[in-house]
């Protein structure tokens, strides 16, 4: 059964449908809130709740064609929630324990280190493009509605970006 028809069957009610979707999705969606959270256990929660919204809300999807920018449009909603309630957590608790906390989340082992620096040179704008067209594997008409720019924009912020990581790597 392909994704489309898939797509259909939960639309229409079908667990199963829906746990083969996010069988094909799961490691998209992690990877992106990874890189867009920097903590692993953040990046499962949201992509937990991500899924419970998905689920709950899948019945309102118009199109089936339309499901990998609208998965990928919940996950990033819902890490924009993460990502205030870090910038709480830090404005509420003590700035030496969210040092070491997040020293440590960065200590991922399916990340190389200079892959992570090289997202950090990248302002939040840039990181968070990279993270949608490159992680995500989204459009660039897809992010644009995400990140409210034109798809040329998105396109040439992209390559700027890209190269920008390139040769920050050499």
């Amino acid at each position: 059964m392909n994704e489309k028809e898939l797509v259909k069957k939960a639309k229409q009610g079908d667990k199963n449908a829906f746990c083969r979707l996010y069988g094909l999705y799961k490691d998209r969606l992690y990877r992106y809130a990874f890189y867009r959270l920097g903590d692993p256990e953040d990046a499962q929660d949201a992509v937990s709740d991500c899924i419970v919204s998905a689920f709950e809300q899948i019945k309102n999807l118009r199109s089936a064609d339309a499901f990998h920018s609208w998965i990928f449009r919940i996950l990033h909603i819902t890490c924009i929630k993460y990502v205030k309630q870090q910038i709480n957590a830090r404005e509420t608790s003590d700035i030496d324990d969210f040092k070491n906390s997040a020293e440590l989340s960065h200590n991922d082992s399916n990340t190389s280190p200079e892959l992570k620096e090289a997202l950090e040179i990248l302002t939040d704008e840039e990181r968070e493009i990279v993270l949608l067209c490159v992680v995500a594997g989204l459009k660039s008409k897809e992010t644009a509605r995400l990140v409210d720019m034109t798809s040329g924009g998105v396109r040439s912020k992209l390559s700027r970006s890209l190269r920008k990581m390139r040769d920050f790597l050499e």
